[in-house]
């Protein structure tokens, strides 16, 4: 449709030289009968390019607004998400206790309320965008820019009112060429004369006006349109660089926790019962290899560390101690147990392997 109007344009100014032209040929080329000039072609000229340049912007105005909403409709879902990941962590963190420590469950709180932070900053940032579009959406549908488009709209019909009055006044000026001193056609003439004229006015005023409006409409889209983009850019910034805060903060606090497991070492059978073995024995043990052994006496484990045992058991031995304990694993339980309570054997039925582990 566009492509149409230029088109159009283009026609009407060529018919506008053509007119003036054949009246320069008929010896009126200063007569008030010339439609138009280079000024005002260049005022046309000009209210076309800002007439594009205004709408381009309008277009790209509503785009962003589509853009942002569509974007703080996803965040608001982001953050209904992080809000509930937040509140399961604090769940496990305040209500799981853990035998072996609470290092996860304070890892599981820290990760909590980083999470929760995160989701704040997530809010904010969309409270802004939520802003910009507000604006972006005001001046898409503004009245200066109605109001403007509606000055070149008139403009416009005016300008084709004086093309069609030009065309009569250069009629009018053929048959009173052609009439060879008849005066009849004089006043019928001079009164088209006189409206086109009025036209001519009417249409460089309103000229003037829709340039001055569409220039100053272009102005304010180009300068605002750029400031609110600078805003969508600054908030995501602020958004990304307060996350990143809060992250390396809570990757400190879990890489700490981590490395106090690592630094904790697991506390030996030897160590929690008071007894300190010879480390000469304690090589020659750790080079032993595992054999299977029965039970010949049953064992009732008096702690966590412990595995209780049933006579005709079979289990597999893993380690021995020099005070006379053994650790090893039977029914898919691991423990340490007297050494005296079981046998080694070297051949065992498959049926009974089978509940060792």
């Amino acid at each position: 449709m566009e492509a149409l109007r230029r088109q159009a344009s283009k026609l009407r100014e060529q018919v506008a030289r053509q007119q003036q032209n054949v009246l320069k040929q008929f010896g009126h080329g200063g007569s008030d009968g010339a439609f138009t000039d280079e000024a005002e072609i260049q005022l046309h000229q000009r209210l076309e390019k800002l007439f594009t340049s205004t709408r381009s912007a309008k277009h790209f105005q509503r785009d962003l607004v589509r853009g942002v909403e569509g974007y703080i409709v996803t965040g608001y879902k982001q953050v209904e998400t992080g809000n509930k990941l937040s509140d399961d962590s604090k769940k496990y963190g305040a209500e799981t206790t853990s035998t072996t420590g609470s290092t996860l469950s304070k890892a599981a709180m820290c990760f909590s309320k980083a999470r929760s932070q995160i989701e704040k900053e997530r809010a904010n940032m969309l409270n802004s965008l939520s802003q910009v579009a507000e604006t972006l959406r005001a001046m898409v549908m503004g009245s200066p820019l109605e109001d403007a488009r509606h000055l070149a709209q008139r403009y416009d019909r005016v300008r084709q009112e004086a093309e069609a009055q030009a065309v009569e006044v250069l009629k009018r000026q053929m048959r009173v060429r052609e009439s060879a001193g008849n005066g009849d056609g004089y006043p019928k003439l001079e009164n088209a004369e006189s409206k086109l004229q009025e036209l001519k006015f009417s249409m460089n005023q309103l000229g003037k006006e829709a340039v001055f409006a569409m220039s100053s409409v272009e102005s304010d889209q180009q300068r605002n349109t750029l400031e609110k983009l600078c805003t969508v850019v600054e908030c995501e910034r602020s958004f990304h660089r307060n996350v990143l805060q809060i992250l390396e903060q809570l990757e400190n606090e879990i890489v700490m926790e981590r490395e106090r497991i690592e630094d904790s070492k697991p506390v030996s059978y030897e160590e929690a019962n008071g007894v300190y073995s010879n480390p000469a024995i304690d090589r020659a043990i750790n080079t032993m290899q595992y054999f299977l052994a029965e039970v010949i006496q049953s064992y009732e484990a008096e702690s966590e560390a412990e595995l209780d045992l049933s006579v005709g058991d079979f289990l597999v031995v893993r380690k021995l101690s020099n005070n006379g304990w053994a650790e090893g694993e039977c029914r898919g339980k691991a423990g340490w147990f007297p050494f005296d309570y079981i046998e080694k054997r070297e051949r065992v039925l498959a049926s009974k392997i089978a509940h060792v582990f």
